[in-house]
């Protein structure tokens, strides 16, 4: 079969088994990794190997850049505490807690190899939580934290995921300068993402209007973005999402609203296939992952699968819970002390025990861990083969699917069980 040919196939596979999730109501990733895994076994299948060189550009930034262009600024300044805390200090703790359980349970894994999987794993996935989530009646305030959180989570995961792969590779970090290798990148990143943006959005307004050009602009910005960040070193995963971000901010003058809505669905579209890709794609290869494992060690390394998931929703629990303890001693501290009103570090948020928990049970892993994995080199700079690439892969895999099966599937019966009403008019 040619390539087009294995291409258009995948994707008519991909559309096919998505309709069907509809009609079964169950989460699309699950079927269509299943399906992928499935298929791939089967005797006479063709190798399907994609570049790790070309997945993160392929699939990351266009899925970051519209998550960012489509959340709004306003709710998720308001809820900045809650989203920062989940997505850095939170995202570091789990990449640390799964480097050390993985580091000791598969000694074959050296702390970076043991980082690199912890990096993969960190952050969780917005767009999984959220479409199993939708309809159910959520606040919009939990809602945005969820995707907020995945904006930044996912970039401060990449950048540690950068960090331990340069590590393995033994070229450009060093441990005691990592800090300050982290700022650069963050604030490298940031500020070409505003660059970009900037750009971007005077080039809209000398196009006002023109539907064509602009949507074909907004289209092309975030891999612009991404190249261009990557090309000075920094993050370019920020970069996209910063440039999602402010040009989110400026879209009533950037286009008129028909073109707001066109260019919304040519992104629904976009989105759509892309994640279908991913999920199916990586089902289609992980037969040759497998293949390339000593088959003794598959049952322990699904078994340590199941601990990483453990671990990681109990962690995940534990930290929303201490930061809504915190958010309630803030509160109080606030009506003691009005006149200090402006110093406290967390704004007006209210998070209630019951969203709390969804907000922990949210924690399904998808799309950008999956990618991670897959843009894994294939060989270090020196040309030796990359380490146990197999393994983290397997892993990475194993971990993604159990938390969509056991989190995702479970995620909306625990809504109903809480009883958990939309908040038309949150206190702020």
């Amino acid at each position: 079969m040619e390539n087009y040919s294995i291409v258009l196939f995948i994707m008519a596979l991909m559309i096919g088994l998505s309709a069907i999730a509809g009609k079964i109501k169950i989460p699309y990733p699950i079927l269509l990794v299943s399906a992928g895994i499935a298929i791939g076994f089967i005797p006479g299948m063709p190798e399907i190997t994609l570049n790790p060189e070309i997945v993160f550009l392929i699939f990351l930034p266009p899925l970051l850049y519209d998550a960012a262009f489509n959340i709004s600024f306003n709710e998720l300044k308001k809820n900045v505490a809650t989203v920062v805390t989940l997505a850095i200090p939170l995202v570091f703790m789990t990449t640390s807690a799964i480097a050390v359980t993985v580091h000791y349970l598969i000694p074959a894994l050296n702390w970076p190899l043991s980082f690199i999987l912890g990096a993969i794993l960190s952050p969780p996935d917005a767009v999984a939580a959220t479409g199993i989530t939708k309809g159910l009646g959520l606040s919009r305030r939990t809602l945005t934290i969820l995707e907020g959180e995945s904006l930044v989570n996912d970039a401060s995961g990449l950048i540690a995921y950068r960090f331990a792969v340069a590590a393995i590779a033994g070229t450009g970090f060093t441990f005691w300068n990592a800090p300050l290798q982290f700022l650069v990148v963050v604030a490298g990143g940031s500020l070409v993402g505003i660059i970009i943006g900037m750009i971007l959005a005077t080039f809209l307004r000398q196009v006002y209007g023109n539907s064509l050009i602009a949507i074909s602009a907004m289209a092309l910005a975030p891999f612009i973005a991404y190249l261009s960040a990557e090309e000075f070193h920094v993050s370019g995963v920020l970069a996209v999402v910063v440039l999602g971000v402010t040009l989110s901010r400026y879209t009533n003058k950037l286009f008129p609203h028909v073109i707001k809505v066109q260019n919304k669905s040519f992104w629904e579209i976009i989105i759509f296939l892309l994640n279908g890709l991913v999920f199916i794609l990586i089902g289609l290869e992980f037969p040759q992952v497998v293949n390339s494992i000593d088959h003794t060690y598959i049952l322990p390394l699904i078994g340590y699968s199941f601990l990483i998931s453990l671990i990681m929703l109990i962690l995940r629990i534990l930290w929303i819970f201490g930061h809504s303890n915190n958010l309630r001693k803030a509160a109080i501290w606030r009506t003691l002390n009005p006149e200090k009103r402006r110093f406290s570090l967390y704004s007006d948020e209210r998070i209630d025990w019951k969203n709390s928990l969804i907000i922990g049970w949210s924690g399904m892993r998808g799309i950008v861990s999956l990618a991670s994995a897959l843009a894994l080199p294939l060989t270090l700079d020196n040309g030796t083969v990359f380490p146990h690439r197999d393994i983290l892969i397997f892993m990475s895999v194993i971990v993604v699917l159990i938390t969509l099966i056991v989190q995702g599937l479970s995620l909306p019966l625990l809504v109903r069980v809480l009883k958990v009403e939309e908040e038309l008019n949150p206190v702020n």
